[in-house]
């Protein structure tokens, strides 16, 4: 397990994740979120949405996922925040991209945003809080 003197201010992360076409169907079960704009393509089309979107919450998994991943365990993951700015759509590959803004004691901050294969803002103004103890 990753230490809290292996952080340091600046440190990147990343993490690319697809969104292939049964994407919001999968989360839905898992979720329970069966909003027919994220499962069925004409609803989606009739709220304007050009076809189905994923759930924002799958996003911010995603994200979540990319935090863990910097700091090296779930449990560690202490907060999580984020702005969601445009829909992510079957086809869609994100990345997620951050840095560790500062560290403060046992606590890391770090700084997060995702965008699409196009360079298009999906999340915004993301804010990840570790909590590293060390054994």
């Amino acid at each position: 397990m990753r230490k809290l003197s292996e952080f340091q201010v600046g440190q990147p992360f990343s993490l690319e994740r697809q969104c292939d076409p049964y994407r919001p169907i999968y989360y839905a079960a898992a979720s329970g979120d069966f909003n027919p704009i994220h499962i069925d393509p004409e609803v989606g089309k009739q709220a304007g949405l050009d076809g189905v979107i994923l759930q924002g919450l799958c996003t911010m998994a995603w994200a979540a996922e990319a935090a863990v991943r910097l700091f090296d365990e779930p449990t560690r993951l202490k907060k999580l925040k984020v702005r969601f700015s445009r829909p992510v759509k079957p086809g869609d590959t994100i990345t997620f991209q951050g840095k560790v803004t500062a560290i403060d004691g046992h606590q890391v901050r770090a700084e997060l945003s995702g965008q699409n294969q196009r360079g298009e803002d999906v999340l915004t103004k993301g804010v990840a809080i570790g909590l590293i103890e060390e054994g």
